[in-house]
C-alpha cells in the first residue's frame, strides 16, 4: 500500500515527481494546454512546445505562480494526470503525497495545494517547506545542532533558511528567481537591441551565456526575434557580457535577501554557518559564477548542490521514509 506514495516538488518551472523506494520518476515542466471546444488537455513538454504558439482556440499556461497555484482547475487537472501517469487510472490505493511550498506561502496558498492535490487523487497530503525539503535532499545534517544554510533559488520564488535540529530557525522567501531573470533578459533585449524575443528564447540565453560573475572567456550567441521598428524577424549577436548586465537586478535581489537572513541568524549558528559554508539548490543555482559572487559578497564559503535541479523532489522523497516523516519538520 505505501509502495506507491509520492514526493511532489510542485515548481513554477517544472514538476518532479519522486516514488518511493524508485527515485525520481517523472520530471516535466510545469505547463498545461487546454482546447477551448473540445477541452482535449496537453500537460508537460507536449504542452511546453506549443507556449507563445497556439491558435485562438488552445490556451497554453503556467499554473503556477511564484511558487503557488495561480490556476486551481488547471494545477488540480496537471496533478490528477501526472499521479494517473505513475499510479494508473483507478488505483487501488490512493497515494499519500509529500509536496513542498515556499516559506512564504500563506494559510490559503497552502490550503489551496492541500486541496488540489486531494481533488486530484491523493488519500492525504503532506505539506513541507520548500528550503527544508531542498536541504534533506542535499544532504545536509539537519538532524543536528548546528546550523545549515540553504538558498533554493526555483522558478518562481527563492527561498533562504537556516535550520538546526530538525527546524528552520530564519527563513526569508522572495518572488525572484529563475522566471524573473528570463523576464529581465527579455527587457533589456527590448530596450537595448529593439527586439522582442519569447520567454523559451530568454531561458535558452540564460542557460547557454548568462552569468553572475565575470566570464574567461566571454561569449556570444545569435539571438533571433522581431524587430521592433522594422516588424520583421531579425537576427543579432549578444554577449555574456550583455545577459550579466541584464540578470544584475535579480542576482543582487537573491544576494541581498541572503544577507537578511544572515544578519537575523544567531551567532552560534552564524559561527557554524561561516565553517559549513552556503549550500544553493535550485535550477537558478545553475547560474554561472552565482556561488563566486555570493561567497564574495558575504565571506562565507558557497557550493552547488550535487544535482541541485532533483534537490527539492529527492527531499520530499525522503520525507516517506523516517526518520524525517515528523510533524515538526512538515510546513505550517
Amino acid at each position: 500500500m505505501m509502495g506507491r506514495d509520492l514526493g511532489i516538488d510542485l515548481g513554477t518551472a517544472n514538476v518532479l515527481v519522486y516514488m518511493r523506494r524508485k527515485g525520481i520518476v517523472l520530471r516535466e515542466p510545469s505547463v498545461v494546454a487546454i482546447h477551448r471546444k473540445t477541452h482535449q488537455i496537453w500537460v508537460g513538454g507536449e504542452a511546453q512546445k506549443m507556449l507563445g504558439r497556439t491558435p485562438g482556440e488552445i490556451v497554453a499556461s503556467r499554473p503556477m505562480r511564484g511558487g503557488v497555484i495561480a490556476d486551481y482547475t488547471v494545477t488540480k487537472r496537471m496533478l490528477a494526470y501526472f499521479i494517473q501517469r505513475i499510479c494508473g487510472r483507478h488505483p487501488f490505493f490512493k497515494p499519500l503525497l509529500v509536496i513542498c511550498v515556499p516559506t512564504s506561502g500563506t494559510s490559503v496558498e497552502r490550503r489551496s495545494v492541500r486541496d488540489a492535490a486531494k481533488e486530484a487523487g491523493a488519500r492525504d497530503v503532506v505539506l513541507i517547506d520548500e528550503p527544508m525539503a531542498a536541504a534533506i535532499g542535499a544532504g545536509l545534517p539537519i538532524l543536528e545542532p548546528g546550523g545549515n544554510m540553504i538558498v533554493d533559488i526555483g522558478g518562481g520564488t527563492t527561498d533562504v533558511a537556516v535550520i538546526s535540529l530538525g527546524g528552520i530557525v530564519v527563513s526569508d522567501s522572495i518572488r525572484v528567481a529563475g522566471n524573473r531573470m528570463d523576464e529581465c533578459i527579455i527587457k533589456y533585449i527590448k530596450r537595448d537591441f529593439n527586439l522582442m524575443i519569447g520567454e523559451r528564447s530568454a531561458e535558452d540565453i540564460k542557460i547557454r551565456i548568462g552569468s553572475a560573475y565575470p566570464m574567461e572567456p566571454e561569449q556570444s550567441i545569435e539571438v533571433r526575434g522581431r524587430d521592433l521598428v522594422a516588424g520583421l524577424p531579425k537576427t543579432i549577436m549578444v554577449s555574456s557580457v550583455d545577459i550579466r548586465e541584464a540578470l544584475r537586478e535579480p542576482v543582487n535581489a537573491v544576494i541581498d535577501r541572503v544577507k537578511h537572513v544572515l544578519e537575523q541568524t544567531p551567532p552560534e549558528l552564524a559561527s557554524d554557518i561561516i565553517e559549513r559554508g552556503i549550500t544553493l539548490t535550485g535550477g537558478g543555482a545553475i547560474l554561472r559564477g552565482l556561488d563566486r559572487l555570493i561567497a564574495e559578497e558575504t565571506g562565507i564559503p558557497t557550493r552547488v548542490a550535487d544535482d541541485p535541479l532533483s534537490c527539492v523532489a529527492i527531499g520530499t522523497g525522503k520525507v516517506l521514509d523516517g526518520p524525517y516523516l515528523h510533524r515538526s519538520l512538515w510546513g505550517r
